[in-house]
């Protein structure tokens, strides 16, 4: 879309853009099979994809973690720890990508054989984003060895140092882009990071922990951890946590990406997801055997990122970790009313900003740029979703 804007005026109607529509080139032309109808082949050569291996791909096309710069010392460190029987904190992020990578981490360590695995996740309003010194210092009364971060990390500078400070290991798995420095930890996995020759550059953060956690199945059965003949668990009972994170952090599904979201709908559609995952669909009232990526995103990342925006995201990554039905239909029913109350506090937000926007008298000669509006009764963990309402309308 190319937008044109009168700077004579500032005001409601001048936001308003002249927008004309531009044709995207497809791709060139790719070799289709005949069950593939002209007008979905048009949609997914816009996409990018050029045959139907593209457009369609296999969990067996999966990227190989090779070439992901910090896998061989981020497995390291926890073949060591799951050796040493080391306490294995993984600090999670307070959205849905941050939850659904949490959970994977801690499922799959535990089915790597970590015993000692426990799991933290910062509160929006008390710590701020990702690894804070004011959350290191809460999480001293924990005594980890180890600490993995999910979805977030490669920022956290400051938080790095003080849980460095106290003589613990820090292992970062992003997918956020750096600074101009790396932080301080002993390891770095980021598909995003200087140097890093992974393929893919899409992977949320749930797919960076589903990585180095195959990495690491590699390294331990290489050295004979599970025996001879055996390869290891079957990592791709997470796959159904690893669609949900994909889905709901909007991250572009490229050919990998694709073949991850897909194996986990069809875990999902099959009803072999966990019991957190089949709890937030029945309360969302959705058909777990028609689930598409729709459901997650509208439906189930909504329950979810709601315990981080009003409440705590430890009740979310509980119900993605319980085992036990009844207890995940419970922490589901919770998830569901608050998300209810979002939605209310969100609605209730945005009509008290346009009414203040409106009220806005707009002096041609001397108005910014950019409107702000602000209200210290707005909640914080709102204020993002109702921004963006704002500029959807008016911009």
């Amino acid at each position: 879309i190319e937008r044109r804007r009168d700077h004579r005026a500032f005001g409601a109607a001048a936001l308003k853009p002249a927008a004309r529509l531009r044709r995207r080139e497809p791709a060139a032309d790719g070799q289709w099979p005949d069950s593939i109808p002209p007008l979905l082949q048009r949609i997914y050569a816009a996409r990018g994809a050029t045959c139907i291996e593209q457009a369609q791909p296999k969990l067996a096309q999966l990227l190989p973690p090779d070439g992901m710069l910090g896998l061989d010392r981020a497995t390291e460190l926890l073949a060591a720890a799951i050796a040493d029987d080391r306490h294995i904190l993984v600090v999670g992020d307070f959205d849905c990508d941050g939850a659904t990578a949490c959970a994977v981490g801690v499922r799959g360590l535990r089915m790597l054989g970590a015993k000692r695995v426990s799991h933290a996740v910062p509160n929006r309003i008390v710590h701020g984003y990702g690894l804070s010194p004011a959350l290191v210092d809460e999480l001293a009364r924990l005594q980890p060895d180890l600490l993995v971060t999910v979805d977030h990390g490669i920022a956290c500078h400051a938080g790095i140092d003080a849980a460095r400070a106290r003589g613990w290991q820090v292992l970062v798995t992003d997918h956020h882009l750096p600074g101009e420095t790396l932080p301080p930890a002993d390891a770095i996995v980021d598909p995003n990071q200087p140097g890093d020759a992974f393929p893919s550059k899409m992977l949320a953060g749930v797919g960076v922990m589903f990585y180095v956690l195959l990495a690491l199945r590699r390294r331990l059965r290489e050295a004979g951890a599970f025996g001879a003949g055996h390869n290891g668990p079957d990592l791709s009972q997470l796959l159904d946590l690893v669609a949900v994170g994909t889905v709901a952090d909007l991250v572009p599904l490229d050919a990998n990406n694709r073949a991850l979201v897909a194996a986990g709908l069809r875990r999902l559609r099959a009803g072999q997801g966990g019991a957190g995952l089949r709890a937030l669909i029945e309360v969302a009232q959705r058909d777990y055997r028609r689930l598409t990526a729709a459901d997650i995103g509208y439906a189930l990342a909504p329950r979810l990122n709601a315990a981080g925006r009003l409440e705590d995201m430890a009740l979310g990554i509980e119900c993605l970790l319980t085992e036990n039905p009844a207890q995940a239909r419970e922490i589901a029913s919770t998830l569901n009313d608050i998300n209810a109350e979002r939605r209310a506090v969100q609605q209730q937000m945005t009509d008290e900003a346009e009414r203040a926007f409106a009220r806005v008298a707009f002096d041609p000669a001397a108005a910014p740029l950019a409107p702000c509006l602000f209200d210290p009764d707005w909640h914080p963990g709102v204020v993002g979703l109702v921004a963006s309402r704002l500029k959807e309308k008016f911009a």
